[in-house]
């Protein structure tokens, strides 16, 4: 069974108790909060108030995704802010210091790769991960359309003997989801493809159905 987590970044910013209620009822595993800090990516959005408040209103699992040059200073804060998952990228500063500090804080810890980032260069930190996120877009805004030529980052990665989790951001539809699972990938992000479909509930159930039972396994070269 795969997994959706439900982008906030797509949701109505007036309503976002509603929508995030809206995926937790669907079906969806997890929120994902995309923390953008307008330097490492071109783009402002949540802060830890945010997730902060929709925490205390909404159960839910909450995957919070740093796009911040540094994310180091800001891991204890969005830890107490309700963050049970933390991932930061490979390409911002301290990276392998902000790692050590989520799992200090008891959280699971990921690490996120633009699309220019090779694999490889997560090859010394694999056994410290929980999670693996290919971005399958340029990070910054939603409603792109998803990078084939990425997908292959995923098979790479299981590969090189990553047995984690591996979550994929970026252009996410109902007509590419079977092949990320294919290739690899057990969660996927969802944002726009979510909130504008007539039945979320529907998309969140044909999500959880595709097969992810086989991805920890190596493909052949």
């Amino acid at each position: 069974m795969s997994r959706l987590a439900v982008s906030m970044l797509a949701a109505d910013a007036l309503c976002l108790g509603k929508e995030a209620r809206l995926a937790v009822d669907a079906g969806c595993d997890y929120l994902h909060m995309d923390i953008m800090d307008g330097v490492f990516v071109p783009n402002l959005s949540f802060g830890p108030h945010i997730l902060a408040g929709l925490s205390r209103e909404v159960d839910a699992v909450y995957d919070a995704h740093l796009m911040l040059m540094d994310p180091l200073p800001y891991i204890d804060v969005f830890a107490g802010s309700g963050a049970d998952l933390i991932t930061v990228h490979v390409e911002a500063e301290h990276f392998e210091q902000s790692i050590a500090r989520i799992r200090h804080a008891g959280l699971r810890a990921g690490a996120a790769l633009k699309p220019k980032t090779l694999p490889t260069d997560l090859r010394r930190f694999l056994t410290s991960l929980d999670m693996i996120l290919v971005m399958t877009v340029e990070p910054g805004f939603g409603g792109q359309t998803l990078m084939e030529d990425q997908i292959h980052k995923i098979r790479e990665l299981r590969n090189l003997g990553f047995q984690g989790e591996i979550e994929v951001d970026g252009g996410i539809s109902m007509e590419n989801a079977e092949r990320l699972v294919a290739a690899g990938a057990n969660t996927l992000v969802m944002g726009t493809s979510f909130f504008t479909a007539e039945d979320p509930r529907c998309v969140a159930n044909r999500i959880r159905r595709l097969d992810s039972g086989s991805v920890f396994a190596p493909s052949q070269p």
